[in-house]
């Protein structure tokens, strides 16, 4: 529990609707063209543009140790806390905040906590993360925001591709339909991790276009992480509470 704990804080789980009912996942689209210049531009225009999102999902993790489906809710106010909270079997088994400075959570079955920074959930993940990275995967943007950024721009009139070439170090390629982001990858040649992150499947609600079902995959020197996330429902822009408090008597554990 405490490593899909940590890394379902990471890849944590986002859908955008206004009513509190279930994301219909649309075919994706073919674009008839494709915008040159203005792409990038044209892409963030009014993009999740909401204070607060509150959402019941479900996640399946698998790895070379273990495979385990669980349930999440997660309220996120926008650039400023991920609240999540993960029930396997109908019991709440882990909660975690996330916030610019910091990642906390705690897990029941060994009654431990842990209390750290971005270092460790960019080791395991084998990509550079901060919360605007975390909140940006969760949105279907691309990890890093790409306006000002040196970019290439290819398309093969069904597509369009767009390589963040500011880091020769390491490479960031994304993948659009015409008006969403399809898949993001982030390759670190040097440490031997690639991170990739596709988006299969958007619903549209109102105007508002967010992923239906986000599929991950990180590889890493110590084998490979899938995880696939799928959303039931969500709220739009009403006040949330963030109750975390850890239980009396639980172990501050640090993960290496």
């Amino acid at each position: 529990m405490k490593r899909i704990c940590l890394l379902l804080i990471c890849i944590s789980l986002i859908g955008c609707k206004t009513t509190k009912t279930a994301v219909a996942a649309t075919t994706p689209e073919t674009p008839k063209s494709i915008p040159s210049d203005s792409f990038v531009d044209a892409f963030y225009e009014g993009r999740n543009d909401f204070k607060t999102v509150a959402i019941k999902a479900s996640a399946k993790y698998v790895d070379e140790h273990q495979d385990q489906s669980v349930t999440a809710d997660v309220r996120i106010k926008k650039d400023e806390i991920i609240f999540l909270s993960i029930r396997f079997l109908g019991i709440t088994m882990a909660k975690a905040i996330i916030t610019p400075q910091e990642v906390r959570y705690y897990e029941k079955i060994n009654e431990t906590f842990f209390e750290g920074d971005y270092a460790t959930l960019s080791k395991w993940l084998g990509t550079d993360l901060d919360f605007q990275r975390v909140q940006n995967l969760l949105l279907g943007e691309p990890i890093e925001n790409l306006k000002g950024k040196k970019v290439k721009q290819t398309s093969d009139g069904t597509s369009i591709r767009i390589d963040d070439t500011s880091d020769k170090q390491i490479p960031k390629a994304y993948t659009f339909d015409a008006s969403n982001l399809k898949k993001s990858e982030v390759k670190q040649p040097a440490e031997n991790r690639n991170l990739e992150v596709n988006y299969p499947a958007y619903a549209t609600q109102q105007g508002r276009n967010f992923p239906a079902q986000i599929l991950i995959e990180a590889l890493h020197p110590k084998g490979k992480t899938n995880i696939r996330i799928n959303y039931n429902s969500a709220t739009f822009n009403e006040e949330l509470s963030y109750p975390y408090s850890v239980p009396d008597g639980y172990e501050r554990v640090f993960i290496e």
